[in-house]
């Protein structure tokens, strides 16, 4: 008899549904696996013949035959575990064909039938929701997991044994005996999303600082930071997604969707409902940043998608890491092509750097740094033009004095106050663009910056000037007017005026880089 089950699985960042089928007939015993398996898939028909015997179904000398449809597609993971197993029992008419119809199941299966969390179940319960599934089986440390996709029941369970039951009972037995895993999406978005331990209030001082912080984050602008040891950088750049907009439940799925994937999500846990925020080391490998393996996962730049990439001491990654960014600042995804063949991820992040000014540390202070000018431009020179290119902000912080840090009487800004001026100018933002793909400033092109960037005709002549004096090339004047129409947003200034483009060329790419 020939039994047909509905599993799934992710291939990239696509999902897609595979039918287990299973074929038990006499004949030389023998259990066969086919459908372009990986090892682990291939391992599930010994995980399966002892769970089933410890829970007492035997199985007879048959030939049996499983294959996961379609064949073109590769199969990996250990999800396939429990729908092979049930697949097998209808074959040997321990459950009904029609018990299993518009279910779908996933999961991994102990020795003795205990049902144990996979990766990426929420995109395969999202897809299933789309091809019109009612029901989906998952291990109960998941379910929470798939329980986020509304309009589709999902059910968690501890064992194989329960799965069995589970199929034995008529729709009013199961909804008797079976609660649906629910989650409370509302309470979950309201008090998860700045559940942070570290707020911009603690930080002293650096106005300026902070002042590009809030700017970047309103317009979703890349941003640069030079400065001494320890005035702040890392501990500013920490705090960035505590002013950040909150994630939208779209958003979120997006973002959940790569951490599945990457089995970022943990047990009994659901939706990641905090931007991301990834500060690799420098060390790091340019397959773990782009995304590794014959059939690449995320990597740290698809990890950062909707949140902030942070890159402290970017001048000591490696030349080729640091150049693989050059492709998602620009196109907001990466591309990986491997033999098996070409996987795109979203990356759309917003990118934070941090350097010294010079090899000690120092620079400009003549009194400690000794460092030559060669030296120098050839520190500085290890971030490349193209990288710098895609930076709107430079700022150049400075050492925190002595009053900053004892003055207990200077209120410093907290991210609740920071973050509620940024909110206003993304909801400006958010009119501006409507019916169009751009959410942000930063991601304007020549054409809307034309548009949207009128100027003040009284301050043309001071654009004009700036634009001659400073020697600007088509790129900075474009970046410049980008910065700009934030600071005005900020500002809810309808046009750009003066003291905005001020501002934005307080922020230019500094000296040092020219």
């Amino acid at each position: 008899m020939v039994s047909y089950v509905n599993s799934g699985t992710v291939y990239g960042i696509n999902s897609y549904i595979i039918g287990v089928e299973t074929d038990a007939s006499s004949g030389l015993p023998a259990f066969e696996m086919v459908g372009m398996l990986a090892s682990e898939v291939k391992e599930a028909k010994e995980r399966v013949k002892v769970s089933l015997k410890n829970n007492g179904f035997s199985i007879p000398p048959l030939r049996i035959t499983v294959n996961l449809s379609p064949a073109n597609i590769r199969k990996g993971g250990t999800k396939f575990d429990l729908p092979i197993a049930i697949s097998l029992l209808i074959s040997l008419g321990e459950i009904k064909q029609t018990n299993v119809e518009g279910i779908l199941f996933l999961g991994e299966l102990g020795l003795n039938g205990e049902l144990r969390f996979v990766d990426g179940v929420l995109p395969v319960v999202i897809e299933a929701k789309k091809q019109g599934f009612k029901k989906v089986i998952l291990p109960m440390e998941n379910a929470y997991e798939g329980a986020a996709i509304e309009g589709i029941e999902v059910y968690g369970m501890e064992y194989l044994i329960d799965v069995i039951r589970f199929l034995s009972l008529s729709e009013e037995e199961i909804k008797e005996e079976y609660q649906t895993v629910n989650i409370d999406l509302d309470d979950l978005f309201t008090n998860n999303q700045y559940d942070y331990d570290v707020d911009f209030s603690e930080v002293a001082g650096q106005s300026e600082l902070k002042r590009a912080c809030v700017i970047a984050a309103a317009g979703f602008h890349h941003m640069l930071m030079i400065g001494t040891p320890g005035c702040g950088k890392t501990m500013v750049a920490k705090r960035i997604p505590t002013i950040l907009p909150p994630l939208s439940y779209e958003e979120s799925l997006e973002v959940s969707k790569i951490y599945s994937i990457a089995g970022r999500i943990n047990k009994f846990d659901s939706l990641v409902v905090k931007r991301p925020f990834n500060a690799p080391h420098h060390t790091i490998t340019e397959n773990a940043l782009s995304g590794g393996g014959n059939i690449p996962k995320p990597g740290v730049i698809s990890l950062s998608h909707r949140g902030v990439l942070f890159l402290d001491e970017a001048v000591h990654f490696e030349r080729r890491a640091l150049e693989i960014l050059r492709q998602p600042l620009e196109d907001r995804k990466i591309v990986i092509s491997r033999s098996t063949g070409t996987f795109e991820y979203p990356s759309d992040f917003m990118l934070v750097a941090a350097i010294n000014p010079c090899p000690c540390g120092y620079y400009p202070d003549r009194n400690k740094c000794r460092c030559t000018e060669v030296q120098i431009k050839n520190y500085i020179g290890k971030l490349s033009g193209p990288i710098l290119d895609r930076i709107d902000l430079c700022v150049q912080t400075e050492p925190i004095e002595y009053d900053n840090l004892t003055n207990t009487d200077v209120h410093n800004e907290s991210s609740k106050d920071m973050r509620e001026k940024i909110n206003k100018a993304r909801a400006i933002q958010a009119k501006r663009f409507i019916g169009t793909d751009i959410r942000f400033n930063s991601e304007m092109s020549v054409k809307e910056i034309e548009r949207f960037c009128v100027i003040d005709k009284k301050d043309e002549a001071f654009l004009e000037k700036a634009f001659r004096t400073m020697n600007l090339s088509a790129r900075s004047y474009h970046k410049l007017l980008r910065v700009a129409r934030t600071v005005a947003d900020l500002d809810d200034s309808v046009n750009i005026q003066k003291k905005h483009l001020s501002e934005a060329l307080n922020y230019r790419m500094s000296s040092l880089f020219m």
